[in-house]
């Protein structure tokens, strides 16, 4: 078996790189869009069949046109759609029993003009699905692939061939870059305009641009997410192996939904999303300007290993401007190595800046800029160089492009130009982007490019993070929150009381302030004999979320009579105030005093596409005005965690500051970590508040909280209410077969790439050669990651591991890799040489298949070499059906799951 399998054709390639196209309203009238496309697909030469298709020609433009889809005398791979919206469904059907397998419906009038329209789409999806055929579209610009000629879209022109995919749910965006892309010779594998994508959504997109040879980079203009698992999950897929670079519009709703909690208040979509761009591991941007620009940078092939930037220049003032866009992002600029310092000072004149930025100084010449460069690119402590130029009498732009190309060239670390100016400089700047140095015409865009690059980098970090649903602390009693959760189901409550909360959180382990509930003043002053004075008084009502708003909260009461006297004040006050609100008492607390504490806020919200997010950042009564917040999906681990408090204004103030001492991190962190087991277990979490989460030397203690809780209906699975699937810590298993060595089988993990390297390079020639690796010595470091760091939704490894001098020993693999169909699996297992024959490859098997059961899948494919009888007597024992292939040395193997 292959170490990791590899699908069969992709089931897009009809759609992506036909073999024929049919247009169907192909037109020879003057600004049809049917004429368009016609002129388009000829200019570009596609190298397939072309048809037309028309009952009122015979042939249009040369091309032979058709009265309908099923008169074209050849098998059609691909239908383009550009006739009106009342003929599409009709359409629809026509192509799919004609055999066609994949429409770009151009047309627009369905869903964006109201409900007539909304009819018609449905109605031309509907029959699109019962005849098998797949759509981009409607209302898109459409598809177009350079390299094989193929350009059916309406825009003006045709794209270069290259590396870039791009996929844009606004046709403007494609043909605004075509436009850009065309006089700066930046080349496209893909360009996709998907308009509605009421059919194909940028998942599948995604899958095929990850698959295929020709892309190298992936840009992507969104709007707005279907499938938010599918997305999520193809988007991690491409950026472990090809960066991509995202753009989403709609940052800034204009209307905001009702939300219970402060959470839920101050955390928007475009918070969940950049969190999911975060942890897939790609980069986002928020112009059309930056967009291009990365576009550029890609081409160019700029891949910054690190975030360290030296700047040159030979103005003080843009230095200091870059330095300060720099500082905004983030990025920190390099600190120069003594030997840097000393090359400097022997190439340029004595009061140059002595530092990062270098300034030149303004009488800069070639050679110094050169002896800048070489400098900066030589110190290990600088990733990458971005030289500035200002255009002043004694300077020579073209010059000076030339040293920098010179110093750069062979180099690994990028160089980005800025030559500033316009009329003396257009040159030079165009020579630098002839030799693949961005250039800009100022220091903003350029440090903002180099930040998402190397952002990019930096989140791949993030990527390889795979928490379990559980953390390794004392497991929670999630039975016990299940009863509380319940009970206000049936009750027909959403918000749970703050008791109710309090005890939830407490079911996963979080220390929380007691709290007791007073119906009445007399009951109130037992709570507070028993708990302890100072305590607290909060108003108790389902009705009434900001306590402090109906004066609904007093601190520090000392005595009986306080509470007394607190008692009637704040149940008054909220009834005069929310006259209508049901007041059931209040609740008695302990007055927190902790001189060190800082006041915290960790929350949960529902995003309607992405699921639950974790939120953290400053608490207290002021947090909808601070807005100081940070926003993770879960699962967490202690990285990502950690991660999530680094990126809050707050966290500055949680080490030692004005004679406090730290906080305790750990105990901070695992307060994360326990909200983000209470998330993966507890679906019905719609919205969850601690605020203030108190935290000093101490610890940390949850004061109040609130939980909002909603109906769930399963689906996907135990974990399908989330967008990234967990590590599957169910499937880890234990086996001891005959000889008493305990195996433990479990999910692979990025961190057993060690081990995975080992095992393969143990393998004997024999066994690599029958698992088709006869040529494979080791895995490259694309293959390590490759195979060890997988998405748990999409596809499975279960390895076997033995306890080995200390450590582990990885004595076995089997995989699967679900195909683009979503339904059908590819499998690989191999065995080391001295665990064969002793039933590893059958247990393993066997658990593998029980997972690709257990999510839904219905086939599982194999190859096998003709020759591997053990394999092949294995898959027959298993149920496999064999079958010949055409080459008659490899067996196909397949298992029906259901």
């Amino acid at each position: 078996m292959t170490p990791v399998p590899l699908p069969d054709r992709h089931y897009l390639t009809p759609l992506f790189e036909p073999a024929s196209v049919a247009i169907i309203g192909a037109s020879e009238r003057a600004g049809a869009i049917g004429t368009v496309l016609v002129e388009n697909m000829r200019a570009a030469r596609y190298r397939g069949e072309l048809f037309a298709v028309n009952p009122k020609h015979r042939s249009v433009q040369g091309v032979p046109c058709f009265p309908d889809i099923g008169a074209v005398p050849r098998q059609v791979d691909l239908a383009v759609v550009a006739t009106p919206p009342q003929t599409v469904p009709q359409l629809m059907a026509e192509c799919g029993l004609a055999g066609v397998r994949a429409a770009v419906v151009i047309t627009a009038g369905f869903s964006e003009t109201g409900e007539a329209g909304a009819r018609l789409e449905r109605a031309a999806l509907d029959n699109a699905r019962r005849h098998g055929v797949r759509v981009i579209g409607p209302n898109c610009l459409g598809i177009m692939r350079p390299g094989l000629g193929l350009n059916a879209t309406f825009a003006r022109g045709n794209g270069l061939p290259g590396g870039l995919g791009l996929v844009s749910q606004s046709g403007a965006v494609c043909t605004a870059m075509l436009d850009w892309a065309l006089p700066n010779r930046v080349g496209f594998s893909s360009v996709i305009s998907m308009g509605g994508s009421r059919d194909i959504d940028f998942g599948e997109i995604i899958d095929y641009l990850v698959n295929d040879p020709q892309t190298e980079h992936i840009l992507l203009y969104i709007e707005g997410v279907r499938d938010a698992r599918r997305f999520f999950s193809s988007l991690r897929a491409a950026a472990r192996i090809k960066p991509v670079i995202l753009m989403k519009v709609g940052r800034h709703p204009v209307g905001s939904r009702a939300a219970v909690s402060h959470t839920g208040a101050i955390v928007g979509a475009d918070d969940v999303f950049d969190a999911v761009v975060r942890r897939a591991g790609a980069v986002r941007v928020t112009t059309i300007g930056q967009l291009v620009a990365a576009a550029q940078a890609l081409t160019a092939r700029v891949r910054p290993r690190g975030e360290r930037l030296a700047v040159i220049t030979n103005g003080g003032g843009p230095g200091v401007m870059a330095a300060d866009r720099a500082a905004d992002l983030d990025i920190p600029l390099s600190e120069l190595a003594p030997a840097t310092i000393g090359a400097l000072q022997g190439a340029l004149p004595a009061n140059w800046s002595h530092g990062n930025p270098v300034d030149l100084i303004g009488d800069a010449d070639a050679a110094r800029y050169r002896a800048a460069v070489t400098a900066c690119l030589d110190d290990d402590g600088v990733d990458a160089a971005l030289v500035i130029l200002t255009p002043q009498a004694m300077t020579e732009p073209g010059k000076v492009a030339g040293a920098v190309i010179e110093a750069a060239r062979g180099r690994s670390k990028p160089v980005l130009a800025c030559w500033m100016g316009e009329a003396g400089v257009a040159a030079a700047r165009k020579r630098l982007a002839d030799a693949g140095i961005p250039a800009f015409r100022t220091p903003d865009p350029a440090v903002e490019m180099f930040g998402h690059l190397s952002s990019f980098y930096r989140n791949q970090r993030t990527l390889l993070q795979t928490p379990g649903p559980l953390t390794q602390q004392s497991p929670p009693d999630v039975a016990a929150a299940r009863r509380i959760i319940d009970a206000a189901l049936v009750a027909r409550r959403a918000v749970l009381t703050e008791i109710e909360s309090k005890s939830l959180l407490a079911a996963f382990g979080i220390p929380v302030a007691e709290t007791v509930t007073a119906r009445d003043a007399a009951a109130a002053v037992a709570a507070a004999d028993r708990i302890g004075y100072p305590v607290v008084l909060k108003i108790d009502s389902p009705d009434i979320t900001h306590k402090t708003d109906v004066g609904g909260v007093l601190l520090n009461l000392r005595d009986a009579a306080a509470v007394r006297a607190g008692f009637a004040q704040i149940t008054g006050q909220a009834a005069r105030m929310k006259p209508q609100a049901r007041i059931d008492g209040v609740a008695v607390q302990p007055m927190i005093r902790r001189a060190n504490g800082r006041e915290l806020m960790v929350g949960v919200i529902r995003d309607p596409v992405f699921g639950p997010a974790i939120a953290f950042g400053t608490g207290g009564v002021a947090i909808e005005v601070h807005k100081d917040r940070a926003v993770a999906l879960p699962p967490l681990n202690g990285y990502l965690a950690a991660e999530l408090i680094r990126d809050t204004r707050v966290s500055k103030l949680l080490g030692a500051f004005r004679r406090m001492p730290p906080v305790d991190m750990a105990a901070l962190e695992s307060v994360l970590l326990r909200v983000s087991e209470m998330v993966c277990e507890l679906p019905w979490i719609a919205e969850l508040d601690i605020n203030p989460l108190v935290a000093d030397e101490q610890g940390a203690i949850a004061v109040d909280a609130r939980v909002v809780v909603a109906e769930h209906v399963p689906v996907r699975g135990r974990y399908g209410h989330m967008a990234i699937h967990p590590y599957p810590s169910d499937l880890v298993t234990t086996w001891t077969p005959k000889g008493g060595t305990p195996v433990t089988l479990r999910p692979i993990r990025p961190e057993d790439a060690e081990i995975e390297q080992a095992f393969v390079r143990a393998l004997s020639p024999v066994s690599k050669r029958s698992r088709f690796m006869d040529t494979l010595r080791e895995l490259t470091p694309q293959m390590l990651a490759r195979f060890t760091q997988i998405d748990y939704d999409r596809e499975m490894a279960l390895i076997a591991v033995v306890a080995q001098d200390g450590r582990e020993r990885e004595i076995g693999v089997c995989r699967y890799v679900t195909n683009p169909d979503g339904v059908s699996c590819e499998y690989a297992v191999a065995v080391a040489d001295d665990w064969q024959c002793r039933g590893l490859g059958r247990r393993l098997m066997t658990a593998l298949i029980g997972v690709a059961r257990a999510r839904g899948l219905q086939t599982m494919i194999g190859h096998v070499l003709a020759g591997n009888r053990a394999m092949l007597d294995l898959c027959g024992k298993l149920g496999f059906a064999i079958a010949d292939t055409d080459d008659p040395q490899v067996r196909r193997v397949t298992l029906a799951l259901n």
